[in-house]
């Protein structure tokens, strides 16, 4: 199969051929999907030094520019990152079909049969600033479950992304996959065109700062799937284990302090606070952490003074606020008033205050002794994450293939006419799951 080549169309035009495209590979069988999809983990294993060479140079390029330690990190793409990355791409390959799932099969009457069958999206129309290992993910994702998509990355990555693309419908060309089904934007200026294609495009998923998702959600009629902030707790009970909550809060906060699942406020009780705030606060501060601390947490350890901000605030960086509450309703209660519904988690050995926590918390993500570093596709079996929702309707939290496809009724009967079935002598329904 010969892709056709983009050059001198419209974005309208694209997003028609990569529509036509997604047509094609929302009916392919499970095992030509697959094949795709292994056929582009070979593939970027093959090309490994061309892809790391691309993001040195936009990398060379990010730091003649003083962009942010946190995009920097996001940006690079070492060799480490993308065998993890395309490895995430078997685990795509290796699991279920997510396409024609029988979900209801019930008979209305004798002969009159309704079922209900998973099925793509369609289009797919990704935004997302630097993390070139997203562009791996979410395409594995799109044609494991059918869907086009159609991909802009930020200027910052825009080597690797060409790169990968490249390296992508390259491999494609070798499969059923129409190449088609994957396109990449290069501009900031067709990112406004890209959220105007309300035709063509079904659903638009921003991966980036909080500024840029917001300016997405307000600015298409396309729905929009993610997270405007990252603004992770983690909840140090009066029962928590000493060494679990030391542990646990600098993986939380250091392991990768650029990740949206990565704390930035740390809440302590009372009680534990004068034998835990000094030892965590020194464990941080030879990770080179930057502490600030409202007014009870300054009385007990050397620590910047926190505003009001810091509370609203998603760092992105080696930065962690304190608080010191007097309860775990006061936990809760400042949670739910200042966090962003990402992964909020507590620390405590007490069951019922951890029942307690994981119920009442509002947020896509509750953990109790275990760091929100695990609010991840890939680690909770997903393969890869296509991005995080923190809205209350479904899909939320990491979003993998069940958040791609959606579902149709399908209809079949016998010359079956409603009349039948309404007025004074209607005939009643079986309503019988078959």
């Amino acid at each position: 199969m010969v892709s056709t080549s983009t050059k001198g169309l419209s974005l309208v035009e694209i997003a028609q051929k990569t529509r036509e495209a997604a047509r094609q590979l929302g009916i392919l069988s499970i095992e030509d999907r697959n094949n795709a999809i292994e056929a582009i983990a070979q593939a970027l294993e093959t090309a490994t030094p061309e892809i790391i060479a691309a993001n040195q140079a936009d990398c060379k390029v990010a730091e003649e520019q003083g962009i942010s330690n946190s995009l920097y990190n996001r940006l690079r793409l070492s060799e480490t990152k993308l065998k993890a990355t395309i490895k995430g791409v078997r685990d795509v390959k290796n699991l279920p079909d997510p396409l024609g799932i029988l979900q209801i099969n019930r008979e209305l009457d004798k002969g009159l049969i309704l079922k209900r069958i998973t099925c793509p999206l369609g289009v797919l129309g990704v935004i997302f600033e630097a993390r070139p290992e997203a562009l791996i993910q979410i395409t594995s994702l799109a044609i494991k479950s059918g869907n086009g998509v159609i991909l802009k990355g930020g200027k910052e990555a825009i080597n690797s992304c060409q790169t990968l693309v490249k390296v992508i419908q390259e491999a494609l060309l070798k499969t059923k996959v129409n190449p088609d089904s994957i396109q990449l934007l290069t501009t900031r200026e067709e990112i406004k065109e890209l959220l105007a294609l309300d035709n063509y495009v079904d659903l638009i998923i921003p991966r980036g700062s909080n500024a840029f998702v917001r300016y997405v959600q307000q600015n298409t009629h396309i729905p929009v799937l993610g997270h405007a902030d990252g603004i992770c707790h983690l909840y140090v009970d009066q029962q928590a284990d000493l060494n679990k909550a030391i542990s646990i809060t600098v993986d939380a906060k250091t392991q990768y302090s650029a990740a949206c699942n990565a704390i930035e406020t740390l809440l302590v009780h009372q009680d534990i606070a004068p034998n835990f705030l000094p030892k965590v606060a020194q464990v941080l501060k030879e990770k080179q952490v930057e502490l600030r601390g409202d007014n009870a947490s300054q009385n007990l350890i050397n620590v910047a003074a926190a505003t009001e901000e810091d509370w609203k605030t998603e760092y992105s960086d080696l930065i962690l606020s304190i608080k010191i509450v007097g309860s775990l309703e006061e936990a809760i209660a400042h949670i739910n008033t200042y966090g962003s519904k990402h992964t909020d988690a507590i620390i405590t050995e007490d069951k019922i205050a951890a029942t307690k926590f994981l119920n009442q918390v509002d947020a896509a993500g509750v953990f109790h002794n275990c760091s929100t570093r695990f609010a991840d596709g890939f680690r909770y079996g997903f393969g890869a994450e296509v991005g995080i929702s923190t809205q209350k309707m479904p899909p939320r939290g990491p979003v993998g293939l069940e958040g791609l496809v959606t579902y149709k009724y399908q209809v079949t009967g016998e010359d079956h006419i409603a009349a039948t079935y309404s007025g004074e002598n209607a005939k009643p329904f079986n309503h019988l799951d078959l």
